[in-house]
């Protein structure tokens, strides 16, 4: 092998490295609000206990979720703890509620998400 691809792959492993350290280091983060279905709560404002069983099948049908703090009703799209998994039932069975999440917060193009590691 020559020495220019010995130097890609070097820097691509490397790269690869960097960023699934960037993933681990994410910032772990409890927020607490209430569990929505985005479909109904962002498009007609649908929520509270009179939508609970719409947003739980709704959810279960891979509807993201999103979890609105309280307080300050900042939106966060939970997302499963791993690639192809979906949200643990704690999430889906709990629409509506109130629950405080724990897990790592990540930023993008100005959506927020959390990756679900506990449900209280």
């Amino acid at each position: 092998m020559n020495r220019l691809a010995t130097y890609a792959i070097s820097v691509s492993i490397a790269l690869t490295a960097a960023g699934v350290a960037l993933a681990a280091d994410a910032p772990a983060k409890s927020v607490t609000g209430n569990l929505e279905d985005s479909y109904c709560y962002g498009t007609m404002g649908a929520k509270g206990a009179s939508h609970k069983m719409c947003a739980i099948r709704c959810a279960a049908k891979g509807i993201p979720v999103a979890l609105v703090e309280k307080g300050t009703d900042k939106i966060y799209v939970l997302l499963p703890n791993k690639d192809e998994s979906p949200l643990p039932d704690d999430v889906t069975h709990r629409m509506e509620d109130e629950v405080t999440v724990t897990g790592k917060e990540y930023s993008k193009g100005g959506a927020n998400f959390l990756v679900v590691e506990s449900v209280k």
